[in-house]
């Protein structure tokens, strides 16, 4: 099966519970879904594949046919909770810890199927919620395709805790990871964990909510990226996600790192002044 296609997003999409204050809000969330409006509009060549036991849950992307869902016996649920809607940089969060990997034979029938090689990819973009959803086996797998690899580093930090809360903490395969990466995202606090990590040959972009991100470069480089101010907050679920998939889509285009990080500065903040998924219309 062809399609015109040349960047392979996996991750997952989840049932999401968004409490701001004392308002509940119910939809579709997870990395690939938020991402993957971003990628509509500015990098239109792309396949999500996501894990879930509702199929329903794709019809909500933004082109159903560019999602190829591995169905599992169980699907990822995740709250957000902003306790103050007046400062949406802090929020709590929890999930189950749905325990549905990626395995690699799984992506092995679906690149089979789309005839995903080398020569017709650019790029993966690994995007898990929790530290279950890439086995080694799955990274040792993608590595194999010698193209460059983006990863939202957090999923990887998080380890399940008390009543389903998340601890983040450094796992043994860091090291690993990162040196088969490209570039990887991650936030001030999940850099401040990391630090016993070999990170010299991986470009680090670290955001910081409404105080702007930092790109640390292989060649040594460190750019400030300022954020673009919002003076109307709606929704600040997803505004990681879409910051990553801007700054990929401009990457991937061929612009220089500061570029990157100023348009996906600039697309995180208009993601700010809506809910849900960031939209053009």
């Amino acid at each position: 099966m062809l399609i015109d296609m040349t960047l392979v997003l996996i991750g997952l999409v989840c049932e999401d519970l968004i409490i701001i204050g004392d308002e509940r809000y119910s939809k579709v969330g997870g990395a690939s879904y938020f991402q993957s409006f971003v990628y509509e509009k500015f990098f239109k060549d792309y396949l999500a594949i996501v894990n879930a036991s509702n199929p329903d849950l794709i019809k909500e992307f933004p082109d159903e046919s560019k999602v190829k869902l591995i169905l599992k016996d169980n699907t990822h649920h995740f709250i957000n909770e902003y306790p103050n809607n007046n400062n949406l940089d802090i929020r709590k969060q929890s999930t189950n810890f749905a325990n549905i990997p990626i395995k690699k034979e799984e992506l092995k029938i679906i690149f089979d199927e789309y005839d995903i090689d080398d020569d017709s990819i650019d790029a993966f973009v690994l995007t898990p919620l929790n530290s279950n959803d890439f086995p080694k086996e799955t990274l040792d797998y993608l590595r194999s395709f010698d193209v460059p690899i983006f990863v939202s580093l957090q999923g990887f930090l998080r380890f399940e805790g008390e009543d389903n809360s998340m601890i983040l903490k450094q796992s043994d395969d860091l090291d690993y990871l990162f040196s088969i990466s490209e570039t990887i995202f991650l936030d001030e606090g999940e850099f401040e964990i990391i630090n016993d990590v070999n990170f010299e040959g991986t470009n680090l972009v670290i955001t910081n909510g409404s105080k702007g991100s930092r790109i640390l470069g292989v060649d040594g480089t460190s750019i400030k990226i300022n954020s673009v101010q919002c003076e109307n907050i709606v929704d600040a679920t997803g505004c990681g996600n879409s910051y990553m998939a801007a700054y990929i889509s401009t990457r991937l285009n061929s612009k220089t790192l500061i570029e990157s990080g100023n348009f996906a500065s600039l697309i995180a903040s208009e993601k700010l002044k809506m809910f849900g998924p960031y939209r053009t219309e």
